[in-house]
């Protein structure tokens, strides 16, 4: 992102990295599960034939602690039939004609999927049997003004496991601080335009990353679900049931606010335009280092969706690459605000160094997980998606003429004590390579001597000889880019990704290869 921002300093008055939208889901994980419900109901004595009135008791228990909530604070509850109708627009609506600033907004209520339970005749075996299956319930949006999050939810179903979801607004969270620090900005929506101190904005949007979040969404729960806590689920017995916290969605997104919305105005198209053109968007572009099929014979192991598409809002046009539900957007917001956005839903496709719950001390980069523990890395790993993707475009207004950039590639060099041929981008074999290196879904991860064969060889091949013949070619390519200072080694791995310099000049390259000579001369 430093080469985004030196290169347009004279429009930019800074940049506020930070999450925007947080979902987090409480989990009874004893309860989540049909081994786990079963063992429940065996210890406490309910037998499968009693367990749907056991279950249905405890539903209309839930809802007459959860509505006297409400009634206790003078709320209105709604129930939603349209479920197109956006709740939290209502809700931000009600707290407006209301004059609620704290506490308690409204409950709005809606019948919507859900996971849950079922009792079913098996006449195979002549018993009763306790099932998963997918269920429509009511479900209760608890909307509150938050003291520290500002505006968010709480989302309660009312049947077994009784998961709850809560979501958060970090913008509106950042706001909340700016005002308790009496840091000036101008807000709009959920976006600040324009901040007085970006540095200590900066500075109170990364204490978000070491709040507990147990401790912080815990008191929330108990007034959504007032019951939790006691023993209405176990009688008189102690019986220990807890909420397990994960993030199911995380919106990381970084700011740049622009002077003024015309500097913005003029550049966004460049931007949009390159985004879609030179970082191989036209078909596939993708920024979370996954390996797909593709065409020309080449297989990978994905078997999910992967989509680059352009959206046009009333507000403007946004341009996102995803895949697995992971995905990394760039949009225009409230005119002068350029938004890229990494969101996370699918955590395992990361990794993380960490320890087990059995053995902490047994560290190695393992999956992340969806849980709040790992919410730092997830930041990380979010803001480095932002930043190379910033890097990347960097590049579609590049001060320096072509030929300052293409003459040191396209010289011999020397590599420890052997010598290095030069590139030539206007040759196919260099100019493939080049291409492939720069693919969008290696921004991230990186790029192996196996990715490069996938892409690079038209025609997989089974014979273990011309496996061995075709990875010695692409390590010497490898030394070859590395000798250049086009890529570097991700340290203690076998990954590669492009260095600053590599992508600038990279990207200038194949914008030049794939001109026109009208256009070439236009610019000239």
């Amino acid at each position: 992102m430093r080469q985004f921002l030196e290169q347009h300093a004279s429009s930019i008055t800074g940049v506020i990295n930070g999450f925007d939208r947080l979902r987090f889901r409480g989990t009874l994980r004893c309860l989540a599960n049909v081994q786990g419900l079963r063992a429940f109901l065996s210890y406490f004595g309910i037998l499968l034939k009693d367990t749907g009135a056991w279950m249905e008791a405890r539903t209309e228990e839930l809802k007459e602690a959860s509505i006297a909530v409400a009634t206790s604070a003078g709320r209105p509850v709604e129930y939603m039939a349209d479920s197109s109708v956006r709740k939290e627009h209502i809700a931000a609506e009600i707290a407006k004609r209301d004059g609620i600033t704290n506490g308690l907004v409204c409950i709005l209520k809606a019948v919507e999927p859900c996971q849950s339970f079922d009792i079913r005749r098996n006449r195979a075996i002549k018993k009763l049997e306790l099932v998963s299956r997918h269920r429509k319930c009511l479900h209760y949006y608890h909307y509150y003004q938050h003291p520290e999050f500002g505006l968010m939810h709480m989302r309660l179903q009312t049947w077994l496991p009784f998961t709850v979801w809560c979501c958060i607004n970090g913008r509106q969270w950042l706001a909340r601080q700016l005002d308790a620090n009496r840091i000036g900005y101008l807000k709009r929506e959920n976006c600040l335009v324009a901040v007085s101190d970006v540095p200590r904005a900066q500075e109170l949007a990364d204490q978000q990353l070491a709040v507990c979040w147990a401790d912080m969404l815990n008191p929330i729960l108990q007034q959504v679900h007032p019951l939790h806590g006691s023993r209405w689920l176990s009688g008189n017995r102690d019986y220990r049931l807890d909420y397990y916290w994960s993030c199911q969605e995380s919106e990381w997104a970084s700011d740049i606010m622009f002077k003024n919305p015309a500097l913005l105005g003029e550049l966004y198209p460049v931007l949009i335009r390159h985004g879609m053109q030179n970082l191989n968007s036209f078909q596939i572009m993708r920024f979370m280092g996954r390996k797909v099929p593709v065409v020309a014979g080449r297989f990978g192991t994905f078997a999910g969706e992967i989509v680059s598409d352009l959206k046009e809002r009333p507000e403007g046009i946004r341009i996102k690459h995803s895949v697995n539900g992971n995905s990394i957007k760039m949009y225009d917001k409230q005119g002068s605000v350029l938004r890229i956005e990494t969101t996370i839903t699918q955590s395992r496709d990361f990794k993380v160094f960490r320890g087990t719950e059995a053995k902490p001390e047994d560290k190695r980069w393992r999956q992340l997980r969806k849980g709040v523990a790992d919410l730092r890395r997830r930041a990380e790993v979010s803001q480095a998606a932002n930043e190379r993707y910033a890097d990347a475009l960097a590049s579609a207004k590049c001060g320096k003429p072509l030929k300052e950039l293409a003459e040191p590639i396209c010289r011999p060099v020397r590599y420890g004590k052997r010598p290095v041929r030069g590139l030539n981008p206007w040759e196919t074999e260099d100019a493939r390579l080049l291409e492939t290196v720069n693919r969008g879904e290696f921004t991230i991860n990186g790029f192996r001597n196996r990715d490069l064969r996938n892409h690079l060889y038209d025609r997989p091949t089974e014979d273990a000889r011309e496996q061995r013949r075709r990875s010695a070619a692409i390590t010497r390519k490898l030394r070859q880019l590395r000798a250049h200072g086009l890529i570097k080694k991700v340290p203690k791995t076998h990954r590669y990704v492009l260095t600053d310099r590599g992508r600038e000049i990279i990207t200038s390259l194949m914008v030049a290869r794939s001109a026109t000579a009208e256009i070439l001369m236009k610019a000239a």
